[in-house]
C-alpha cells in the first residue's frame, strides 16, 4: 500500500468530492444553462461560472497561487444571464479545478496547519479552508443537480 504524505491525502479528497460536481458536466447541453428553479434566481450556467470563480479565489487567496480573478458571479451577486455559452464554461471549470488542483499540490504537509485570514470567512487553517471549498462545491454541485432532475418537470406543473 503506498504511504501519502498529508497533501496527497487531501488532494485526493478533494479531488473525489469535487466528482459530484464534475460528473454532471459531460451531460450537459447548451440549453440546460439557463434551466432553474422556479421562483429562484440562479441558473446552471451561474453556478458552473460560480463554483469556478470560487475555486479560482481559494487557489489565489488561500493556497498563494499568482492568479488573476475576475469572480463575475461574486461581483454581480445575482445570475445575469450571461452564462450561456457551453464551451466557454466548460473551459473555465476546467481551468479552475487545475488552477486549484496546482495550488494543493504546491502545500507541503506542515502549510495543512497555517492560518490563513479571508474577508469571506475569517481565521481558518489551510485544511479548514480546503473543507469549506469542498463543502461549497458539494452544495452548489447538489442544487445543480435538483435543477437537472426537476426544473423542467417542476415549471411544467406550474
Amino acid at each position: 500500500m503506498e504511504v501519502k504524505t498529508k497533501t496527497g491525502t487531501l488532494l485526493a479528497l478533494w479531488k473525489e468530492a469535487r466528482t459530484r460536481f464534475s460528473n454532471q458536466l459531460s451531460a450537459l447541453t447548451a440549453q440546460d444553462l439557463v434551466r432553474k428553479l422556479p421562483q429562484t434566481q440562479n441558473s446552471v450556467g451561474f453556478l458552473i461560472r460560480h463554483i469556478g470563480d470560487v475555486e479560482l479565489l481559494f487557489a489565489k487567496n488561500v493556497f498563494g497561487s499568482r492568479l488573476t480573478v475576475s469572480a463575475k458571479t461574486l461581483i454581480a451577486q445575482q445570475d445575469t444571464g450571461e452564462w450561456t455559452d457551453l464551451p466557454a464554461l466548460m473551459q473555465y471549470i476546467s481551468e479552475s479545478a487545475d488552477a486549484l488542483e496546482a495550488a494543493i499540490r504546491l502545500q507541503n504537509d506542515q502549510d495543512w496547519e497555517t492560518d490563513v485570514v479571508t474577508k469571506e470567512f475569517g481565521v481558518k487553517t489551510k485544511a479548514e479552508s480546503l473543507g469549506r471549498i469542498i463543502s461549497h462545491t458539494a452544495h452548489h454541485g447538489g442544487q445543480l443537480a435538483i435543477i437537472l432532475k426537476y426544473a423542467d418537470h417542476l415549471v411544467a406543473s406550474n
